[in-house]
């Protein structure tokens, strides 16, 4: 079957206009807004207390807290922790649609010098933030 210029011309048009119609850059961007991605000794009030990007040796567990603002819709992310460039843990948590979400993730260190880096990544592994630490 043979279309005619104008009927080709249109489903070109149309064609085009559908590959174009969303950036594959903005399927790529999170649906949410990362205000405060933190590495502190201990969680009070629902905010990081002694925040800091080195730790000795002899304290026990840190925690990677998350500020996000907004949300467009619910989520899950993963805090994904690496010693020495290896993962040692993974745990996926909800962010809610809204204005604010606040969470975090914690990790025992068992002494392990080094360092130390947490990624947030988002359900389709995609890297959204890191933060580094040293334990000394």
């Amino acid at each position: 079957m043979k279309l005619s210029p104008i009927t080709a011309g249109i489903i070109a048009a149309i064609s085009l206009s559908l590959c174009i119609s969303l950036p594959a850059s903005a399927m790529d961007e999170p649906e949410f807004t990362i205000n405060r991605m933190v590495i502190s000794e201990r969680i009070a009030g629902k905010e990081p207390a002694a925040a800091a990007d080195s730790f000795s040796a002899d304290t026990e567990k840190v925690f990677c807290f998350l500020e996000a603002t907004s949300i467009e819709q619910d989520t899950t992310v993963s805090f994904v922790w690496y010693f020495e460039g290896r993962e040692t843990g993974r745990v996926t948590l909800p962010l809610k649609k809204g204005m604010r979400w606040r969470t975090y993730s914690s990790k025992k260190l068992g002494g392990l010098k080094g360092n130390w880096q947490v990624d947030l990544q988002e359900a389709s592994g995609i890297v959204l933030n890191s933060v580094s630490f040293q334990v000394r």
